[in-house]
């Protein structure tokens, strides 16, 4: 019996996360995603194109019915993923907003970005907050789940205690700890590779 993965009106990235989710669950079998728009439909495509998967889709009644089947093949092992997994890595999280430009979507865009990465296969092993990315650990934050999904995960989460002060929440952080530059600079400088957001 084939699965319905029902992802009619979910925003991207969930009917990905959601596909996801359940082939991580299963050894082999298939699945069909139903899905209510082009991009999502493309996104889950190409997971399953990119995890080694057979896919293929129909369209009816303005839905996507993609049809997903993991095999004995795709059990192997991806040696870059692997290798990537071993490094350490640095995220610097400098705003709470992703993006320049109107300031509702970048808010919507870091809660997205934080949700897809608390879901995904790499994570960094360290996750900083500076300046105004601080807010972003506080109470009150929409993005504290994905934060705490992360250090569930191992993810070492440190923020800037001046930059807390600065904004005068020091009081209200919720997850992980207040660090120094000293340290945000020996972290940065060890990890094996840095993104700035």
């Amino acid at each position: 019996m084939n699965n319905i993965i029902d992802c009619k009106g979910l925003n991207c990235p969930l009917p990905l996360v959601n596909t996801k989710k359940y082939f991580d669950e299963i050894e082999k079998g298939s699945a069909t995603t139903i899905v209510d728009n082009e991009v999502a439909k493309n996104n889950v495509l190409k997971f399953a194109e990119n995890a080694g998967f057979e896919a293929n889709f129909e369209e009816k009644d303005g839905l996507y019915y993609i049809n997903i089947t993991k095999g004995e093949k795709s059990e192997e092992c991806n040696c870059e993923v692997c290798e990537e997994t071993k490094k350490t890595f640095t995220l610097v999280v400098g705003t709470d907003k992703l993006g320049n430009g109107d300031d509702a979507l970048g808010t919507a865009l870091m809660k997205s970005y934080l949700f897809a990465l608390s879901e995904a296969d790499i994570i960094p092993t360290d996750l900083l907050f500076l300046n105004s990315g601080v807010k972003l650990v506080v109470e009150g934050s929409e993005v504290l789940e994905s934060i705490n999904k992360l250090k569930d995960r191992g993810v070492n989460i440190q923020s800037c205690g001046t930059c807390l002060d600065f904004y005068k929440i020091k009081d209200k952080v919720q997850v992980g700890d207040i660090t120094n530059m000293y340290t945000i600079v020996e972290l940065m400088n060890s990890s094996d590779k840095t993104i700035k957001l």
